[in-house]
């Protein structure tokens, strides 16, 4: 049964907000537009919400990362010519000030992450099937780019629609800062470079690969696992578990599982995001068409097992995110023009709405900052 957003909240009204925990902002990348102007923030206090409103105006930013210390923001600009911005941060307001931009490499930057040093931006660019690497300098502000890798494949995939050529969409250190990831949904790979975080170089190491036509969007490493890495595909609404053999920089399919629930069919449904509690004891992936949260619990050698789907509120759950207490998950809507609250058992990993609904306009990125 389809639930409407009205239903949905008032459904929900009557559930509590989880306990306060650790205060925290939650900042928002959009696609610009008549209904947003940029980045927006939300506080968290006392397990309760108030916005900030917009606090940094910039065209497209529909992937943004914090730097680990809090003090700067970087935002994809996504776009034909792509660009990247930086921006200091005040924790006290939340506002943003823009420090400078530069250029992606690539058209349509869909991604972009820090090494563990903080002294690197990675990029992954959708359009332009490229990844990039930015050297941060020592005021937060990007220079130019120190490393640079244009995919190229011979022909169309296994779905000529969409992988007519590379389309680069995720890109990551591993947890040592010895490796950079990248997956590109076009050409169902996830390459594996090694980094020079000193340099801001990357050398190739070794390839992954999906299922022909799987799509490979974004990945995550489990957080107490040194050896499990989770991919979600867009395109076959499937996530495979890698074993991840951390010395060679290299990896190994030992699982792939469908995000819908067993024998639904869903026309055009595709996947987005895919997160790991931080117990380690869950995973989540998001589903665009059905609309939902699949959930799998994940047992000590890291495989996964299907829980349940709990359905969003929304339409497109483009991204979501776990909050820095892990007892609220917060599901942007890209087509609804909204972002859903909702309460996380850790020890179940059920979710359940809060009624809470933020409206802004094409939200795609959430982000916490502590």
């Amino acid at each position: 049964m389809q639930i409407s957003r009205r239903t949905f909240v008032a459904a929900a009204a009557a559930a509590p907000l989880a306990g306060a925990g650790k205060d925290y902002t939650v900042y928002l990348g959009t696609y610009t537009g008549p209904k947003s102007k940029g980045i927006y923030a939300w506080r968290a206090s006392g397990g309760k919400f108030s916005p900030l409103g917009c606090v940094g105006e910039v065209a497209n930013p529909s992937f943004i990362a914090i730097a680990a210390d809090g003090k700067h923001l970087y935002s994809v600009g996504e776009a034909s010519g792509g660009t990247v911005t930086a921006f200091s941060l005040d924790k006290g307001s939340g506002k943003l000030t823009k420090l400078n931009e530069v250029s992606s490499k690539g058209g349509g930057p869909c991604y972009v992450s820090l090494d563990k040093t903080g002294k690197n931006a990675m990029i992954a660019n959708y359009g332009g099937g490229s990844i990039a690497v930015l050297p941060v300098n020592a005021d937060g502000s990007l220079k130019e780019a120190s490393a640079f890798v244009q995919n190229t494949m011979s022909g169309p995939g296994a779905n000529p629609k969409r992988q007519d050529k590379p389309h680069a969409h995720c890109i990551k250190v591993s947890a040592d800062n010895k490796f950079v990831l990248a997956t590109d949904l076009g050409m169902d790979e996830i390459k594996v470079y090694k980094f020079d975080p000193a340099k801001g170089a990357i050398t190739p190491n070794s390839v992954g690969k999906t299922k022909p036509g799987s799509g490979p969007r974004h990945f995550t490493f489990h957080p107490k696992l040194g050896n499990r890495l989770y991919v979600i595909n867009e395109l076959s609404s499937t996530v495979t578990v890698f074993d991840w053999d951390g010395k060679k920089g290299s990896m190994t399919e030992i699982q792939t599982l469908s995000t819908l629930p067993d024998g639904l069919s869903v026309p055009g449904n595709s996947t987005a995001e895919v997160v790991v509690h931080p117990n380690g004891k869950f995973l989540y992936g998001s589903n665009r068409g059905h609309d939902s949260l699949a959930m799998f619990s994940i047992d000590g050698s890291g495989k996964l097992a299907p829980i349940g789907h709990t359905k969003t509120g929304g339409q497109v759950p483009r991204n979501f995110a776990i909050d820095p207490n892990g007892t609220k998950l917060l599901a942007a809507h890209q087509k609804t023009d909204d972002v859903f609250v909702f309460n996380l058992d850790p020890a179940t990993g059920k979710l359940t709405p809060t009624g809470e609904r933020w409206e802004v306009g094409s939200p795609v990125c959430v982000r916490f900052l502590t």
